[in-house]
């Protein structure tokens, strides 16, 4: 039965009936050029035990060893990179529920402009303190991404602003698809990708790689079991909105997938799994205890579909760890309690 929190609300429009956008190789390869010397090229790190629990190899892709701690660079710097000078001299905004603001608060100091993020009332300190860290201003505004939306593209209005959206941009989705091409250049023969799925530009970026390259290789979509946004998607044929949920895994939180990354990865991504916070919490100790990572929630949920057995891959798979901004009290907690605590700290 689908409890209250997962309840639908509404179906979002479709850009299109049964439109898919397409992200072509070179729009990949112009945002791997761009990134040099900027997002850093994650190494794939082998699991060893899983690897011996599943009979196939599996490696772990550490996007949290980004700058700023998570994968977000490569597609806020891409996006910012391709905005007009005049119009980036005006300062960019953008609404985050932490490592995207942080990222494009990056990428504004570097290129030389004024960032604005707009962020939930609950986001963890260490992401509010890392927006700041990099020049960024902190607004907030509520706790939904809907919330956080209307706040910014009001300041936009007001300030002259350019917005940067955390996920419906092709030039933020192209940007989040160089992690794709890393990891098909690095494990060619990688047959499943698991990837963290939260708005939906990370694994349409993904996808557009696949798609490009190796259309063969399953791409699995990773969500709390409080937020499956794409399971429903794919249910549905198209986004649908969802009701503000609450879960370890803070960053997978938007109310729906966006549209273009839904446009993006349709026909590319056909599964969709959910983890329980347990689950969630048993796969950041797990990390950190096997290969000494530093891992927030939202980057281990791939690693917890392995691990709860919610996916049988046949071949090399990589888990694709998203980002490490995690409080230390919240880690150390994590890493040093049983699994019972996650229904707890979901709920604090």
């Amino acid at each position: 039965m689908t409890s209250t929190r997962e309840r639908c609300v509404e179906p979002t429009p479709r850009i299109l009936p049964a439109t898919r956008v397409t992200v072509p190789i070179e729009a990949l390869r112009s945002a791997a050029r761009g990134l040099k010397g900027i997002a850093v090229q994650t190494p794939l790190l082998d699991i060893p035990m899983l690897a011996n629990r599943l009979q196939v190899p599996v490696a772990a892709k550490c996007e949290h060893l980004q700058p700023i701690g998570a994968f977000k660079i490569r597609g806020a710097y891409t996006a910012v990179s391709r905005i007009s000078e005049e119009e980036r001299g005006r300062g960019v905004i953008t609404y985050s529920s932490g490592n995207h603001g942080q990222a494009v608060a990056l990428a504004a100091r570097l290129l030389g402009t004024k960032a604005v993020v707009v962020m939930p009332e609950r986001a963890p300190a260490i992401k509010v303190d890392g927006v700041r860290r990099q020049g960024g201003e902190v607004i907030f505004a509520g706790n939904s991404s809907a919330e956080r939306y209307q706040r910014a593209k009001a300041l936009a209005e007001e300030r002259g602003l350019v917005m940067v959206p955390p996920f419906e941009s092709l030039d933020v989705i192209a940007g989040q698809g160089t992690c794709g091409l890393e990891i098909l250049e690095a494990r060619p023969a990688v047959e499943t990708i698991l990837v963290p799925v939260g708005g939906g530009g990370l694994i349409a970026g993904i996808a557009a790689a696949v798609a490009a390259v190796k259309p063969s290789v399953r791409v699995i979509g990773v969500e709390p079991a409080s937020a499956p946004r794409l399971a429903r998607a794919l249910d549905a044929g198209a986004p649908v909105k969802m009701e503000l949920a609450r879960s370890l895994a803070d960053g997978l939180l938007a109310l729906s997938i966006g549209e273009l990354p839904f446009a993006v990865l349709s026909g590319v991504v056909r599964e969709a799994v959910q983890v329980s916070e347990d689950e969630i919490a048993t796969a950041v100790r797990f990390l950190y205890q096997e290969l000494k990572l530093v891992t927030e929630p939202s980057g281990a949920v791939t690693t917890a579909a392995l691990l709860a057995g919610h996916v049988q891959p046949t071949g090399s798979t990589v888990v694709v760890v998203s980002g490490g901004n995690v409080e230390p009290e919240l880690f150390n907690h994590l890493v040093t309690t049983s699994t019972s605590s996650g229904r707890a700290l979901r709920q604090a």
